[in-house]
């Protein structure tokens, strides 16, 4: 099978449109270029000032320049704990996505038929589901505290 990397927002109401990731590494800049300046920039904008981003600790995530980019365009960041990945929403979207493409009558049989059922699945995920795993955070950032910042049940 191939493998691709992707980026998506998801918010109570909302979502961003699937970008993916086209060839190479993902740096700092790439990071800013395709993803915060496109597509975080205008989801702040349309949350409004309770927005806080969630990303991760990928060492692309974290570089001086994205601190700068976010600060620059009044994004604040959820503090991230070091051993606590189960706090991230968007793996448990990725989870349902996937088993939507691999469900599917015709399963893709190359890179351009993944991207293009990949696309096609995200816009069919169910908002509730989104919604839901949103609102699923207080749940898991309790249960994270409760943990120490160990495995979560999510």
């Amino acid at each position: 099978m191939h493998s691709i990397m992707l980026w998506a927002g998801i918010m109570i109401n909302g979502r961003t449109r699937l970008h993916v990731v086209a060839n190479g590494a993902m740096t700092g800049q790439r990071y800013i270029d395709e993803v915060l300046l496109p597509h975080v920039r205008l989801f702040r904008g349309a949350v409004g000032d309770k927005f806080v981003f969630m990303g991760d600790n990928a060492t692309c995530h974290r570089t001086v320049a994205v601190q700068d980019c976010l600060d620059s365009e009044g994004i604040q960041r959820l503090v991230w704990p070091a051993r606590s990945p189960d706090l991230n929403l968007i793996e448990n979207v990725w989870d349902a996505l996937g088993r939507q493409v691999a469900g599917r009558n015709y399963p893709p049989t190359n890179k351009n038929t993944l991207i293009r059922a990949l696309a096609e699945e995200w816009d069919k995920l169910p908002q509730q589901l989104l919604d839901n795993v949103v609102q699923s955070m207080v749940r898991r950032v309790e249960c994270c505290i409760t943990l120490h910042g160990g495995h979560i049940p999510y």
